[in-house]
């Protein structure tokens, strides 16, 4: 396995394996790696003639009052995860190459970046397009995998991906979670004891929010009152949304039908975390 650092030894180092006439396929990643990447990691590696992850904590998709610099970062650990798993290649490059002095250009994916997440995170998803954007150029996959934790984002990248005739797949693949059904984040590791068990409220929302849809619920209104009042049961607990939309436009739907995203974000304690379900032809994707 090779880390790999410059912009330049990235794409030349791409361009020997496609020139090699074989498939390259990446999992862009900010680091602290759990069980949820490494299971895009091993995806890759059986789709795929060779595999990169890229390893940027993107500061451009964090607000001024977000956790950046405190956000964790352990290369070492990292590097040992992928060499296990047969990853090939690390990027790993740092700001001042990936946004010089002089960067002025960025992407953003208009009506699907300013809601939902992007409501309560401005500017957000415009960082996560553009170093994504950064990162197909650099790294040329042919295949780039995505958890669907992260919907919005997906959903999004999919979008920019289309509009711009980028030639990657996205591949989506299903949220990993802990035994209890929480939704693997690096960001867990900010939790508590006490917040780690109120955090069981998303799931557990998400699953309420099934259970009432297959009992023949239409109406999203009933869904969020019902799964408003069992995460407002948690003392630690505080909402920042709670979304019925279309999984395609992100609008509100006006009632429960197939291609749906229920989307939730909901600081415990200090830590935001997010969760959502998709129904798609007739099935819960979580």
């Amino acid at each position: 396995m090779r880390i790999i650092s410059g912009i330049k030894q990235m794409s030349e180092f791409s361009q020997k394996i496609k020139c090699k006439g074989k498939t390259l396929g990446l999992i862009p990643t900010m680091g602290a790696l759990h069980k949820g990447h490494l299971s895009l990691i091993r995806r890759a590696r059986k789709e795929n003639n060779a595999v990169a992850v890229s390893i940027f904590v993107n500061p451009i998709q964090f607000g001024p009052k977000e956790d950046f610099k405190k956000y964790p970062r352990n290369l070492s650990q990292d590097a040992k995860l992928c060499k296990k798993e047969g990853v090939d290649i690390v990027f790993y490059p740092d700001a001042n190459q990936m946004y010089p002095a002089n960067f002025r250009t960025c992407v953003e994916v208009q009506d699907l970046s300013d809601c939902l997440c992007g409501k309560s995170r401005p500017g957000h998803f415009k960082g996560v397009a553009t170093v994504v954007m950064k990162l197909f150029n650099i790294v040329n996959p042919d295949i780039a995998y995505f958890g669907q934790k992260d919907a919005q984002q997906a959903i999004i990248i999919n979008r920019m991906v289309c509009d711009l005739n980028i030639p990657v797949k996205i591949k989506v693949m299903p949220t990993m979670r802990d035994k209890d059904g929480l939704a693997l984040s690096s960001r867990n590791i900010y939790l508590n004891k006490e917040e780690r068990k109120d955090a069981l409220v998303l799931p557990r929302s998400l699953n309420l929010a099934k259970d009432l849809i297959k009992a023949g619920t239409k109406d999203p209104g009933k869904i969020i009152h019902s799964i408003r009042c069992l995460i407002q049961s948690k003392k630690s607990a505080k909402i920042d949304y709670m979304s019925i939309v279309d999984s395609n436009t992100l609008k509100p739907v006006k009632k429960i039908t197939d291609n749906c995203l229920v989307a939730l974000a909901v600081w415990i304690g200090k830590t935001r975390l997010i969760d959502n379900i998709i129904i798609s032809k007739g099935r819960f994707l979580s």
